[in-house]
């Protein structure tokens, strides 16, 4: 019944060997499930991802964004360190400017008693988001391009690979600046 839910899996050793805790949190109900896969397999057999129609907020993981009778909204816990991660190792402007941007915004939407911007606001929120993302692409170096004989997909750094996430998944991550 809640119009958002927090999702996410860990590791835990049973039996000497790897299951998984599956955890879905909503308001103040928290349930656990323990499973020996991680994938969509453990997410099926829970039970409740499959039947809700709701927002999921989640890490981007792959199986979480199959489902498409949900919304999806990316967790700013998880986006924000992995950003610290790009800023520490590689000192990237648009990874400061997107995390300060996703701060700022987080503190603006805390205080209002709707929990969302204004329509204008949002609008510039996107435009802002969409600058710091179009500078960010002339930081990055280029991808290397494919060797002879190599299949496969061409290893990308994780900056490469968040800058990627945050230009296909912008509602998603967007989506606390406008969920009451």
């Amino acid at each position: 019944q809640m119009p958002a839910m927090h999702v996410d899996e860990t590791s835990l050793r049973v039996d000497r060997k790897n299951h998984w805790i599956h955890v879905c949190s909503a308001g103040h109900i928290t349930y656990k499930f323990l499973h020996p896969k991680r994938g969509l397999a453990a997410i099926e057999a829970s039970g409740v991802i499959p039947r809700y129609g709701g927002v999921i907020i989640h890490d981007c993981w792959a199986s979480y964004l199959s489902y498409d009778q949900c919304g999806h909204g990316l967790c700013g816990s998880h986006l924000l360190r992995e950003l610290t991660f790009v800023i520490d190792s590689n000192d990237y402007a648009w990874a400061a400017n997107m995390k300060r941007l996703l701060q700022e915004t987080c503190a603006i939407v805390a205080k209002r008693q709707s929990k969302r911007l204004t329509e204008n606001e949002y609008k510039n929120l996107q435009k802002r988001y969409r600058n710091i993302l179009t500078r960010g692409a002339k930081q990055l170096p280029p991808i290397p391009p494919r060797q002879n004989g190599k299949r496969g997909r061409v290893a990308k750094s994780d900056a490469h690979n968040l800058w990627e996430r945050l230009k296909k998944h912008e509602t998603a991550v967007l989506l606390f600046a406008r969920l009451s």
